[in-house]
């Protein structure tokens, strides 16, 4: 099992930004791959983006937030990040982390998700 907890999440003015966290516990993560999805309101849950842990350095984003949003993580702390710069009141969602083994296609951990509200 891998439980995940984010946080980081709130309110923001458009062209702000925000970081979000995501502590992962209960099993090494050497051989997950860690991302983060988010729904919006009325929406289906889309994907953000993603990162292996092993390398730290394969990374993979949506179109829709590629150029603004960084992905991260800190072996360390085991803990993955989103950096979120340059927010637009379309980012406005519930974020949530989630976790993968890497040759699996589907992520059968997750967070309870974290609110992002990005006000205009």
């Amino acid at each position: 099992q891998v439980q995940l907890v984010e946080s980081g999440g709130g309110l923001v003015q458009a062209g702000g930004s925000l970081r979000l966290s995501c502590a992962a516990s209960g099993r090494p993560l050497s051989s997950y791959v860690m991302g983060w999805f988010r729904q919006a309101p009325g929406k289906e849950r889309e994907f953000v983006a993603a990162i292996n842990w092993r390398s730290g350095e394969t990374t993979y984003y949506a179109d829709s937030v590629k150029g603004r949003f960084t992905i991260s993580r800190d072996n360390a702390k085991n803990t993955v990040y989103l950096q979120m710069n340059s927010l637009k009141p379309e980012d406005t969602a519930v974020y949530y982390c989630a976790a993968r083994v890497q040759f699996l296609r589907d992520y059968n951990y997750w967070g309870q998700g974290t609110q992002v509200t990005v006000s205009s």
